[in-house]
């Protein structure tokens, strides 16, 4: 599937061009994901096994996972905590769990302890003043350059980065450099959205240690322990200054 789009990107040309493939495979692949998937697990309906009973109970899955995002979105970890756990004991067999193991993985990590610093990096930008995580509040985000919300979130945390780096907020981003990127695509990115704050390659331990199965994610460190864990857009300005 991918051979015509190489072949698009060859006869369109040019940087917007290139990025617009990028995003076409990605779909492609997300697609085929999707296929092979329900071909190892069809929906209910398609093999005849439907009941009212699958149903509601896949709707009360939904109800309790709502209540995880709720509690999740007012800061209340401990709520979402019970409440992911009662979804496993009573949902696990329900489609949307496969889904909500992702917020559990998340969930779990929050109030751990964190690594003592960034290490083994290769930082483009910055001089890693973000490595020290034993001290302070440091906003640890995962991203690649060839993901389209990430070309959003990334250069959005600069206005954060600038009006709360006075009271002691530190940034990193971090990459893989996954799928072929090159360290100059990451460079000439963050110097066309006048991004400021350190940004650098991991070897993907990090992204293990803080339960990173998606992009983009982040992590919020303060005095050596992970008290948010989460998609960037899902962080208040308010719940961050008040780790400031």
């Amino acid at each position: 599937m991918k051979a015509p789009i190489i072949a698009l990107s060859v006869l369109l040309g040019g940087c917007a061009a290139a990025d617009r493939v990028q995003e076409l495979e990605e779909k492609v692949v997300n697609l085929e994901k999707e296929v092979e998937e329900l071909k190892k697990n069809p929906p209910a309906a398609a093999s005849g096994k439907a009941s009212a009973k699958d149903t509601a109970k896949e709707k009360e899955a939904a109800a309790i996972y709502r209540e995880v995002q709720k509690a999740l979105k007012a800061g209340e970890i401990d709520q979402a905590k019970a409440k992911i756990a009662e979804m496993e004991k009573k949902y696990s067999d329900t489609r949307l769990w496969r889904r909500a193991q992702r917020t559990q993985a998340e969930l779990n990590i929050i109030g751990k302890e964190s690594p003592k610093a960034l290490e083994n990096i290769e930082w483009y930008q910055g001089d890693g003043e973000s490595t020290d995580l034993s001290s302070g509040t440091t906003l640890v985000v995962f991203w690649e350059v060839w993901c389209p919300h990430c070309k959003r979130e990334v250069p959005a945390l600069e206005k954060r980065y600038q009006e709360l780096k006075g009271k002691g907020l530190k940034v990193a981003a971090l990459t893989k450099l996954s799928r072929n990127t090159e360290p100059q695509k990451v460079k000439d990115f963050m110097a066309e959205n006048k991004v400021t704050y350190p940004v650098g390659k991991e070897d993907g331990k990090l992204s293990a240690t803080f339960a990173v199965s998606g992009i983009p994610a982040a992590a919020v460190v303060k005095d050596g322990k992970i008290v948010w864990r989460g998609h960037p857009s899902g962080l208040s300005d308010e719940k961050l200054q008040g780790w400031l």
